[in-house]
């Protein structure tokens, strides 16, 4: 299971003033609580919160300098309080806090879910099932399919986001984040970003998009791998273009063109090819793919600044996870990533 442990030293919070807040804003929230952390996750800060047999997940973005737009915990609050209703995956929100005096950030209390989450190898409580990698892949992509198909007005969504523009915006908002997060220059995320403004695409579909699906965001029930339990980190979700949620869940996948070592599956192993994905997301939502090489290299491009965001707080101290280190290298390598997708279209 994917289990809490114990928090990080350099990530302890005020957990007397968080107890004394939710005694007055949880009902539930009886008791002594327990704090254990979460730390699968680069980015926000997960905590497990538990008053005996009560448990519930804290929410609240990383520490250091946040980069406009990210780390929404109103917006994954704004999302999980509706969702859950038509998308069963998605956790189920019941309070959101921005007073930052509390914990030092926003934050948002959600229902906790227990299961399996997939990360560079399989875990296991899953390797005993035949065809696992196989049968992961195709609950992931029905999952984001399913997502795609829920229309907005039924879970009061409507205004999530504006579809009109959606991916221009997109592009613009990622340069922009680049523009602050970058630490040196970097070429060949510089002639990315120039292509990919030449020739943007007209979406074909408005769905909600989750904005980060892969593997390790979805878990599974160790007896049901062929259905995803849930879905994690929504503070990015929008109304916008499907072929951009489906491309970042490309730009995670193996890919025997590519050097495997900086992907988050560890290789290509038996896990279906990325054209096997493409073709299985066509049957299951009907979109003209002809133009995915464009949403590969966005995606692509997109991986570039979270990781340079990440390494960007290393380096300024903001966060001493060793583990953001190797992220100044991966931002160069999927830099040179997004390059090959538009040269090899």
């Amino acid at each position: 299971m994917d289990s809490a442990r114990d928090i990080r030293q350099d990530e302890q919070l005020d957990w007397d003033a968080l107890e004394t807040y939710l005694q007055v804003h949880l009902a539930e929230a009886q008791g002594a609580l327990e704090v254990l952390q979460f730390h699968g996750g680069h980015a926000n800060l997960t905590y497990l919160l538990r008053y005996q047999e009560q448990e519930y997940v804290l929410r609240r973005p990383p520490f250091g300098k946040i980069a406009p737009g990210a780390h929404d915990m109103h917006r994954e609050y704004r999302v999980l309080s509706q969702l859950h209703e038509e998308f069963a995956p998605a956790p189920r929100a019941y309070h959101y806090c921005d007073n930052t005096a509390i914990i030092g950030a926003a934050f948002v209390i959600m229902e906790r879910k227990s299961g399996v989450v997939v990360r560079r190898e399989i875990p296991e409580e899953l390797a005993h099932h035949t065809d696992i990698e196989q049968r992961l892949t195709s609950a992931m992509l029905g999952a984001l399919a399913d997502l795609h198909q829920v229309d907005p007005r039924s879970v009061k969504l409507e205004q999530l986001g504006r579809a009109e523009g959606f991916v221009e915006r997109q592009l613009a908002g990622w340069t922009k984040r680049w523009q602050l997060s970058k630490t040196e220059e970097v070429p060949a995320m510089e002639e990315v970003l120039r292509q990919l403004g030449q020739k943007v695409p007209t979406p074909q579909r408005e769905s909600i998009i989750h904005n980060d699906m892969k593997l390790d965001n979805c878990q599974f029930q160790p007896e049901d791998p062929d259905q995803v339990s849930a879905v994690f980190d929504w503070d990015m979700c929008t109304l916008g273009d499907p072929l951009m949620d489906f491309a970042t869940a490309l730009s995670y996948w193996p890919d025997e063109r590519f050097d495997q070592s900086m992907l988050p599956i560890k290789q290509l192993g038996n896990y279906p090819s990325k054209a096997a994905l493409k073709s299985k997301y066509t049957n299951l939502t009907g979109l003209d793919l002809s133009d995915i090489h464009w949403y590969e290299a966005m995606a692509a491009a997109k991986g570039v600044v979270i990781a340079q965001q990440l390494y960007a707080r290393y380096v300024s101290g903001a966060s001493s996870d060793q583990r953001m280190a190797a992220m100044g290298p991966a931002a160069k390598f999927l830099a040179e990533v997004a390059l090959m997708l538009f040269r090899q279209s």
